[in-house]
């Protein structure tokens, strides 16, 4: 069991093994290379995707799934070569790769990036953010609609 101290949780423990590591880092994070998923039941679906290099960086996630049951993922071949994937393949979301949506914190509300999902391999636990440009998905997909106010 490793422990790694936190700003938001403190010290954690997790299982080597359970390391996910981004070769390039993610975008705005080049050097910030190691991450560990961190789930709270009280908290599910959310997952917190923890760097183990710079205590202060944790992304919330949920699975892209729960966003959009019916997102079809495209990888690129630069993309599946660094999640060690077949050059022709498309990975299967929950057989083959994780996939992770970002979430932002907006005053309109929340929102979720499906542009560019987090895809981790499941086998190798190499992970890449993936940017989808001909999905027609944006960066700032509302979780939730605006409350509307009520007029006098």
């Amino acid at each position: 069991m490793a422990i790694t101290e936190t700003k938001y949780f403190g010290k954690i423990s997790f299982e080597p093994d359970s390391e996910l590591e981004f070769p390039c880092g993610l975008p705005g994070f080049d050097s910030r290379k190691r991450f560990v998923a961190v789930t709270i039941p009280a908290n599910e679906p959310l997952t917190y995707l923890q760097s183990l290099e710079a205590p202060d960086l944790c992304f919330i996630t949920m699975p892209l799934l729960a966003v959009d049951p019916d997102y079809r993922l495209k990888v690129s071949t630069e993309d599946l070569s660094l999640l060690g994937l077949p050059p022709a393949s498309q990975p299967r979301i929950g057989r083959d790769v994780l996939c992770l949506t970002v979430l932002s914190m907006r005053e309109e509300g929340p929102t979720a990036n499906l542009l560019a999902p987090i895809v981790v391999n499941l086998k190798t636990r190499r992970g890449v953010q993936a940017i989808a440009p001909e999905g027609g998905y944006s960066h700032q997909h509302e979780l939730m609609p605006v409350a509307v106010a009520a007029c006098a």
